[in-house]
Order: C-alpha cells, then sequence, then structure tokens
C-alpha cells in the first residue's frame, strides 16, 4: 500500500521547500520530488496541451514552454483548472508508485508536494510545512521569476494562505532567515521525524 511511512512536505510557492528538501536529503531521508513527476507529466502531455490551449504554448522542440503556460494559468483560473484536470491523475499515479518502492525499504522518506492542502487526496498524516511570510514569499518570487508584483500576487493567491499551512502542520521549519537559520531548522524537523517512528 502506498503512502505508509510517508511524510508530507509542503508550504507555499518561493518558501525554500525545494533547499529544505536538499538538506533533509543530506541529512539521509530518502525524497520523492512531485515538482520533476509534474515536469516530467507535463512534457508527456505536450500534444493534449496543445489541443486545450494552443500550439503557441509548446516549444520547437515540440516541449511545453512551461513560462509561458504559467503566465496563462496563473491569470486564468479556468485554464488553471483544466491544467490540473490533466495533469493531476498522472502526478498522483507516479508519486503513489514511487511510493510503493519506499514503503517496501521501510522507513520515513518525504513526499515533496506542493500543492498538499490544496488538493486534499494523498492519504499522508504527518505533513511538515516550510514557511516563510507571505511578504518575504512574494519578494522572492518577484527576484527568482522576474515577475512584477501583481503577477507575483497572483501566484500567490492562486495557492492557500502560508499562515493556514502553516497552523495546520505537523512540524514548521521556519525559512524566514538566513541559510544558516534554514539548516538549524531543517536539522532540528530532521530529529523531530526520525525519533517519531
Amino acid at each position: 500500500m502506498a503512502f505508509q511511512h510517508a511524510i508530507a512536505l509542503t508550504g507555499g510557492i518561493a518558501t525554500g521547500k525545494s533547499s529544505a528538501c536538499n538538506l533533509l536529503k543530506l541529512y539521509g531521508l530518502r525524497i520523492i520530488d512531485a515538482d520533476s513527476i509534474a515536469h516530467r507529466a507535463l512534457d508527456e502531455a505536450a500534444a493534449e496541451v496543445a489541443r486545450l490551449f494552443g500550439e503557441a504554448y509548446l516549444k520547437r522542440d515540440g516541449g511545453v514552454d512551461r513560462k509561458k503556460l504559467g503566465t496563462l494559468v496563473f491569470a486564468d483560473e479556468a485554464a488553471r483548472k483544466e491544467l490540473e484536470a490533466l495533469l493531476h491523475p498522472r502526478i498522483f499515479e507516479a508519486i503513489a508508485k514511487e511510493s510503493e518502492k519506499h514503503d517496501a525499504l521501510g522507513g520515513p522518506y518525504i513526499v515533496d508536494i506542493p500543492l498538499f492542502y490544496e488538493r486534499g487526496n494523498y492519504p499522508i498524516d504527518k505533513v511538515v510545512v516550510v514557511y516563510a511570510p507571505r511578504a518575504l514569499q512574494k519578494e522572492r518570487l518577484m527576484r527568482r521569476e522576474g515577475l512584477d508584483e501583481s503577477a507575483a500576487e497572483a501566484r500567490l493567491n492562486a495557492q492557500m494562505d502560508i499562515e493556514k499551512k502553516r497552523q495546520m502542520a505537523d512540524w514548521v521549519i521556519d525559512n524566514s532567515g538566513n541559510l544558516k537559520q534554514l539548516q538549524r531548522e531543517t536539522e532540528r524537523i530532521f530529529e523531530r521525524i526520525t525519533n517519531s517512528g
């Protein structure tokens, strides 16, 4: 059965989930990265993306132009729902398969799922939230993606508020400071995870 020993890791856009996962991996936790599975699923669905949204959303090599598609789906809720309906069942199935392999090895492992609370369809009991206040999320997002303020706000508004996620979490990694703080926070959570089972 999938997700038996799984711990979900989530947060908001630009809270530092990837950095936290990389650190947890260094400490020895196994990680399933939903984002890389989603990227693969998106590329495999390129023909359907072109059919739904038009050839303009494909690159010359036939792959999906993620940046262009991202601009569309974060500005248009109906388009976002169409894309999610296409991709999420495939992503879930791929993650469940990976999870079964990890369960067979025993011991806890992390499933990094950006939209864990929003989707609500992963049967995982324990959740780590990587946290940064919304203003810092917005600042990081604008810097990282080169977005203006309204585009950054649209992306933040497409997800559940980070404060709500923080309240729902079993464990919180506070990433509102520098890398040293993130390392301390991640180490603290690693110890809690490894001592909890």
